[in-house]
């Protein structure tokens, strides 16, 4: 089985689980947020267990602590003060460390909540954004919808029209494949994509799904390569296997991480829903 058809039948299967868990209900949804981010984050720290010893289960207790405060916050079952707790799990690992023994505790300390900083802190952001406005409460499946629509339409159009026209690099040093060519065919089909969601799930007006779906483009490009400036000073080529075709979870999702922040700021600063 060749890569592309690799890629096909992992990004239909990955489609449809993603498309029926953010539509079914709110729990579902937060279910997959979860699931994105612990997945993510163990990917994360096992990049640098060669020479380095993150705390694992410390940023993966944490990890979970925030993303589950972060959707009873929002959800509004309880008050914001629900994310205090949060705060002495985050001193625990700095008192886990004294008893760990470790060569390089701050070193490893430093990844442990780098890891924090790059997957669940937008994975928590990414959950505001499915409650918004903030103050209802209320889960509004069409807006991560939305956005994954656009995601992928911005991902697959990249990736299409790179591998037809693309002939010059976006950014050589870090990532040789990426062309400009390839990046103008993602914004492309991510904006018509976000023509086409407006029509449907009617969160917002067009305008405001396509400056969605240009920070989506923009912010995830870069967030994509940070991803592979990091592979590149670990010398990999994917962050992991456990999706045939795309690589791993930083992989799939780094668009994600890098524009899950910005557009929650769109939101705040521009939406009126």
């Amino acid at each position: 089985m060749n890569n592309l058809t690799q890629r096909t039948i992992t990004g239909v299967i990955l489609v449809l689980v993603i498309t029926v868990l953010t539509s079914w209900s709110a729990y579902s949804f937060v279910f997959l947020t979860l699931a994105i981010d612990i997945l993510s984050l163990v990917e994360f720290y096992r990049l640098f267990q060669a020479s380095l010893s993150p705390n694992k289960w410390g940023g993966i207790i944490l990890s979970t602590g925030l993303v589950v405060t972060s959707a009873l916050a929002a959800s509004r079952i309880t008050g914001p003060n629900i994310l205090l707790i949060n705060i002495p799990v985050t001193f625990g690992i700095f008192i886990c460390e004294l008893y760990r023994k470790e060569p390089h505790p701050f070193h490893n300390l430093a990844f442990t909540f780098l890891g924090i900083l790059f997957v669940t802190v937008p994975v928590c952001f990414f959950i505001a954004i499915a409650y918004f406005p903030l103050q209802s409460g209320i889960y509004r499946a069409q807006i991560p919808l939305g956005y994954f629509f656009i995601l992928w339409a911005s991902d697959t159009g990249a990736y299409f029209t790179g591998k037809a026209f693309g002939v010059r690099p976006l950014f050589k040093r870090i990532s040789p494949k990426k062309t400009w060519e390839g990046s103008l065919g993602g914004t492309a089909c991510a904006l018509f994509v976000a023509y086409v969601v407006s029509r449907y799930l009617a969160v917002q007006d067009a305008g405001g799904w396509m400056g969605t779906a240009m920070i989506i483009v923009v912010a995830g490009t870069f967030g994509d390569l940070i991803k592979s400036l990091l592979k590149r000073s670990l010398n990999l080529k994917d962050s992991g296997t456990i999706l045939p075709g795309h690589g791993g979870m930083l992989d799939r999702f780094d668009t994600l991480f890098g524009s899950a922040p910005l557009v929650f700021c769109y939101f705040v600063l521009f939406l009126r829903a």
